[in-house]
């Protein structure tokens, strides 16, 4: 027979366990709302009257198959999600233009938002010092960046494992360049999974955003 505190105590521990569920699933339809509904910060600002700043792009080189490291002026808001936004649509708009070593059209209307989360997960253990002492969840903690393209962003997408990869990486390395505390990221397309980029490029995993950066790449 059952001890009567026993049985309050696992009466408890039940209704702790279904309160943390809800608030868990609370927080993740939360999310997933936002991106159905377009809700983004950087549609509400104006990032031509924001002050200039130097952005890193890590630039796609289809000729070698590397990074390339080139730094550009821009108006940038404040806000990191808007931030991250502008910078990747000055990426793709490098991509789009007729001299691109990494011809992709679609150009900066390509990213149709940029949402940041705490990092599900512990330290990826990359050794960086500015994350070494932050916890997952922490205001100051890892992030996760959702990375939500258009689908005929994919569509367009020359298809092939190496320019798909290139595009992923760049744009990870390019995040993480910028925003440090991102250190990993994952993609969606019109607010859904998609299972690849163009056929190739898996986008139903993590890209952990440090592994892209190349050690020591060229500079333009």
């Amino acid at each position: 027979m059952i001890a009567r505190h026993q049985t309050i105590l696992f009466t408890v521990l039940v209704a702790a366990s279904a309160g943390m569920g809800v608030a868990l699933w609370n927080q993740l339809e939360h999310a997933h709302q936002r991106l159905l509904a377009g809700e983004d910060s950087a549609s509400t600002k104006a990032p031509e009257v924001a002050p200039a700043e130097q952005a890193t792009l890590l630039v796609a080189n289809d000729n070698d198959n590397s990074l390339i490291t080139e730094t550009q002026s821009l108006p940038l808001p404040q806000d990191a999600e808007s931030r991250a936004r502008v910078i990747l649509g000055k990426l793709l708009d490098l991509y789009a233009a007729s001299e691109s070593t990494h011809p992709v059209s679609g150009g900066a209307a390509s990213v149709a938002q940029v949402f940041l989360l705490p990092a599900p997960g512990p330290d990826t253990g990359t050794g960086e010092s500015k994350l070494a002492d932050s916890k997952p969840g922490s205001a100051n903690g890892p992030q996760l960046a959702v990375v939500n393209l258009t689908g005929s962003f994919a569509a367009s997408h020359p298809s092939g494992i190496e320019v798909e990869t290139l595009t992923i990486q760049s744009i990870c390395a390019t995040l993480h360049a910028n925003l440090p505390r991102v250190t990993e990221v994952r993609f969606l397309v019109d607010g859904h999974s998609r299972a690849t980029l163009a056929g190739h490029a898996d986008l139903t995993r993590t890209y952990l955003a440090s592994d892209a950066v190349p050690a020591a790449g060229p500079h333009s």
